[in-house]
């Protein structure tokens, strides 16, 4: 089923719906989802710990989706929706993808592909800080319940 939004606001919302399930399955809660044409395509959360896979990244899952969604590895019309600025790991796989857009939430100051330069592709458009507060105060509700 795919959903039509319009905005960048309304499709981190949806990568937000995402996150919050990675949080209930006690996962770093992270969400993505990738939009073509006004469409979600794919949607995804971190599973790394149900799936005992450190690739299974919220971006990993939803762009390899996408990908089986259009039977294509190349999302060059697509865009990706991610909460929190994704790793070097994730920025490669967008690069390699060819994603025309990626856009996030809140910035990963420990590992966060921006502290290592631009890794994305060089057609790619980076958008930031889209809800960053409330993607940020996920992840802070979740590591703070993990201290206690």
């Amino acid at each position: 089923m795919t959903l039509s939004l319009y905005s960048d606001e309304q499709y981190m919302r949806e990568a937000l719906k995402q996150a919050r399930y990675a949080f209930e399955e006690e996962e770093i809660p992270i969400g993505a989802v990738v939009v073509m044409d006004r469409q979600i395509i794919a949607r995804a959360y971190n599973q790394t710990e149900k799936l005992r896979d450190v690739t299974a990244h919220a971006e990993m899952l939803a762009l390899t989706a996408a990908a089986n969604h259009l039977g294509n590895k190349y999302l060059q019309e697509c865009t990706l929706y991610v909460t929190v600025e994704p790793c070097v790991m994730c920025a490669g796989a967008t690069a390699w993808s060819q994603v025309k857009r990626v856009v996030y939430g809140t910035h990963e100051p420990k590992f966060g592909f921006r502290r290592h330069g631009n890794l994305l592709h060089p057609k790619s458009e980076l958008v930031t800080g889209i809800l960053a507060d409330e993607c940020g105060a996920l992840m802070q509700d979740f590591f703070a319940r993990k201290r206690r």
